[in-house]
């Protein structure tokens, strides 16, 4: 794949990460300007996973009828006027209705990008791909705390999202100007009054549902770090708000790095293989974490070290299940994108909002959700593989 299109579809993943993980040091800040507690706060970033999940299933069906330009277009000016709203939210009911939109537009960039690359690349290639993208969806967490926290400080929790603004209108600008349309010209042109069947078809590849379910509830694993580390960190274990961004850029490296090291790895065995492997050594750190969480230690250190691992894992987990859930989708890529992302951010956004239900002043409900979506992710793991030896194995 191209340098040019390759960066253009970084920038774009990198939406979601910094539409997420951008604001994270102002939580206890906007709790204090809307009068309310970081909890509640926490109901934009669940709001905004929830739109996610709703949005993508309508760019899938666009993006397979009328390309992928013109949906994405849509999308990413939808994204920057909404973040203009974020900033100027006189209420926290405001903010996440503005988040809400906000995710809307956002979702596109998620959908269209996996659909470029099975456009583009086989299997194989399209897991590398995706490993490269995994790069700048690692450093987006990196450095958007930090720079979240630096902005908070210096001009105000609303000066995040004018960023957000300037950074989407740049991105808009890029798809208008350099990003080809990649759905072949020979491609079928799926009606849109047979989306809903379509899906239902979707529904019933066990395989694609098991392999796109075992990367959300991954994710979701760590969307449940995200939604709970601004309280462990900063007001569990008194971590600096500027400071908050380092710890979390930390485990983001060690994502970047599994990222890395996984491409390198698909040179040896395919991505279904490299996943039935870290997905279970992923559960081995989250119950670690647990364990550690649950006996209340007095340092945040114990925390950090199962923490970087278990999330480190993701790197290779993420690629690789989505490569495997959209390697027989090319006549449907577009569709296929959206239900998995849909599906993945829906249980993102219920893992979210878990671990703010059990919130009890402890590390405890992020270290427990983040287990039981690891668990999840093994099992689904190893189903795929149970249906893979299944296929190969010799009719009798």
């Amino acid at each position: 794949m191209r340098l040019p299109l390759l960066l253009i579809l970084g920038a774009l993943s990198a939406f979601g990460p910094l539409a997420i993980d951008f604001y994270l040091p102002a939580f206890p800040a906007m709790a204090r300007a809307f009068s309310t507690d970081v909890e509640h706060v926490q109901l934009s970033l669940a709001a905004y996973f929830i739109g996610l999940a709703l949005g993508q299933l309508i760019y899938g069906p666009l993006a397979d009828r009328y390309g992928r330009r013109w949906p994405l277009l849509i999308g990413v000016t939808l994204f920057t006027l909404a973040s203009l709203a974020c900033s100027f939210a006189p209420t926290l009911d405001w903010l996440i209705a503005a988040r809400f939109v906000q995710a809307l537009g956002g979702c596109a960039g998620i959908v269209v990008t996996r659909a470029v690359v099975r456009d583009s690349c086989d299997p194989v290639q399209a897991a590398k791909v995706f490993s490269q993208l995994m790069l700048v969806m690692g450093l987006a967490p990196i450095l958007a705390p930090l720079a979240g926290g630096l902005l908070m400080n210096a001009f105000g929790w609303q000066s995040i999202f004018v960023s957000l603004t300037v950074f989407s209108a740049l991105c808009g600008l890029a798809v208008a100007l350099w990003l080809p349309e990649t759905l072949p010209a020979d491609a079928p042109k799926h009606p849109l009054g047979g989306t809903l069947g379509r899906y239902v078809g979707l529904f019933r590849d066990r395989e694609f549902i098991a392999f796109a379910l075992c990367g959300g509830v991954s994710m979701a694993g760590m969307f449940a770090y995200i939604a709970g580390s601004p309280f462990v960190f900063i007001e569990l274990y008194g971590v600096p708000a500027e400071h908050y961004g380092w710890l979390f850029g930390s485990n983001a490296a060690g994502f970047i790095l599994v990222s890395q090291i996984n491409a390198r790895l698909l040179r040896l065995r395919g991505p279904g293989f490299w996943l039935r492997r870290f997905v279970w050594f992923y559960f081995a750190c989250s119950a670690a974490l647990l364990v550690i969480a649950w006996n209340q230690p007095e340092s945040l250190w114990p925390l950090l070290i199962p923490l970087f691992m278990g999330l480190g894992s993701l790197g290779s987990i993420l690629p690789n299940a989505t490569a495997c859930a959209m390697a027989r989708q090319g006549q449907q890529a577009g569709l296929a994108s959206a239900l998995m992302g849909s599906l993945q951010f829906g249980v993102a956004a219920a893992a979210s909002a878990a671990v703010g239900a059990l919130h009890n002043g402890t590390a405890v409900p992020m270290a427990l959700v983040i287990t039981v979506c690891a668990l999840a992710a093994g099992c689904l793991a190893w189903y795929t593989g149970q249906q893979t030896i299944a296929q190969r194995a010799p009719s009798s």
